[in-house]
């Protein structure tokens, strides 16, 4: 695995469009330049394997996910607190893009494992979208999951590169993602 240029951490809250997000900036760059790697992938690939549960069902935005969304972040917790650095590794596994967008960091914890291994290439970008945004995108506050550091622990603690809002105006959203392929300033991101 070469070293990348471009190390592009996203946050945001549940249905914010953080997926979206990297899938456009993905689609831009091109599949050859930019890999979206996501840091719950190997996180819900073992848990499903230790609990005897369906991987693929835990991977997308469905009931079975809810079931098991804060066992499954208590689990994640406590692997964390052995080895910081256990999901993001496993997520950069088979990763040969020059850029690569994580499309899930949730904790201080992510972003310090990722500055520590990759320095400067290293950008953060939260996407913000309004309490209305999400509510239309079917988000409902839950207790012990939009309160818990899975959710808040970017909250505070970074100072974001960028912050992009994606309340569902695509032409602002594709002035914002321009401006963050063009400021970035990498080789790969200039292709």
């Amino acid at each position: 695995m070469a070293a990348p240029v471009a190390v592009l951490l996203l946050s945001g809250k549940r249905k914010s469009g953080k997926d979206f997000v990297a899938e456009e900036l993905r689609s831009r760059l091109g599949p050859d330049v930019c890999a979206v790697l996501r840091l719950s992938a190997p996180l819900k690939e073992l848990y499903a394997q230790e609990h005897g549960l369906d991987f693929q069902q835990l991977l997308g935005a469905s009931a079975y996910k809810e079931l098991y969304r804060r066992d499954m972040i208590r689990w994640g917790e406590e692997r964390r607190r052995a080895d910081p650095g256990c999901f993001c590794r496993a997520a950069l596994e088979g990763a040969a893009q020059p850029v690569w967008v994580v499309s899930d960091t949730r904790r201080l914890s992510d972003v310090e494992w990722f500055r520590g291994a990759y320095g400067d290439v290293v950008r953060t970008v939260r996407v913000v979208a309004s309490e209305e945004t999400r509510k239309r995108r079917n988000w409902v506050f839950v207790a012990g999951v939009d309160d818990a550091e899975s959710e808040c622990g970017l909250d505070q603690g970074v100072a974001f590169d960028w912050v992009i809002t994606n309340d569902g105006d695509e032409r602002r959203l594709d002035q914002q993602l321009e401006t963050l392929l063009a400021v970035a300033a990498h080789p790969a991101l200039a292709r």
